[in-house]
This record gives structure tokens, sequence and C-alpha cells, in this order.
């Protein structure tokens, strides 16, 4: 238990969702890009499209702004038991989950600094955490 309630997430919890997470996108990623390549006949995406990436990007904030606002819960995160809400412990609006990804990317300069920070933070939050509002919480 910390400060603002209801017990944060550990970081190994964190780290195995991010990563089941990752190993998700990476497959939709795969089927887009298939689906892309399908729609110009089968010619190739040629490399360092600025649309392409702005697409998967557009692609991975989707991803995880329908599972936030759908019940808190990524794939990997409903895995491993996990639920991402305010620190009131309400469900996330839109411009929280704009907040929250974007201040996710923080978490790779310096890498991974933001991320251990829950370690050291009194009530077990990651720099984006404290920057959106939100937190990560055992879900019951």
């Amino acid at each position: 238990m910390n400060r603002i309630g209801r017990a944060s997430a550990n970081l190994p919890r964190r780290a195995a969702a991010i990563c089941y997470d990752l190993l998700l996108f990476a497959g939709l990623a795969m089927i887009l890009t298939l689906a892309l390549v399908l729609f110009r006949g089968g010619e190739a995406i040629p490399p360092a499209s600025g649309w392409y990436e702005a697409l998967l990007l557009a692609a991975h904030f989707a991803f995880f702004g329908i599972s936030w606002t759908r019940g808190g819960q990524t794939l990997g995160a409903r895995a491993w038991k996990l639920r991402v809400t305010t620190l009131d412990g309400e469900d996330l609006n839109w411009r929280l989950v704009a907040l929250r990804y974007l201040s996710a990317w923080l978490l790779l300069l310096p890498p991974g600094l933001g991320f251990i920070w829950a370690g050291w933070d009194p009530d077990g939050l990651c720099w984006h955490d404290r920057l959106s509002g939100t937190r990560l919480v055992q879900a019951p």
C-alpha cells in the first residue's frame, strides 16, 4: 500500500506486461504491413516512408488507447493482472490516454530510468504515471 491507496504494480510485472504487449503489437504491425503491401499490389513500402511510420505510430497509440479506455487493460496487462487507472481509481479518458502515451516515450530517455524510477518513488509510480496522473495497479 502507498500514499495514494491501492498498491502500484511492481516492476517485474510491469516489464512482463510491456514485453507481452510489444510482441502483440509486433504481430499487429505485421498484419497491417501485409494489408498495405497487398493494397499496393504487392509493391514493397519504400524505406523511411514517413506516412508508413506515422501510420504505425497511430496504430500503436490506438492499440493502447482503446485498451486503456475500455477497462484499463491491454492484453499484456490482462495476462499479468494489471490495470491502468487515474490516481483516484477511475477509468482513463482520451485526454489522459494521450498524456500517458506521450509521456511514456520519456522512458527511453535516458534508457529505462523513467521506468525503474518506480522502485524509488514513494507511490511506486513511473515518470509517465506522475506526468499523466495515472497509475498501474494490481487488478482484482
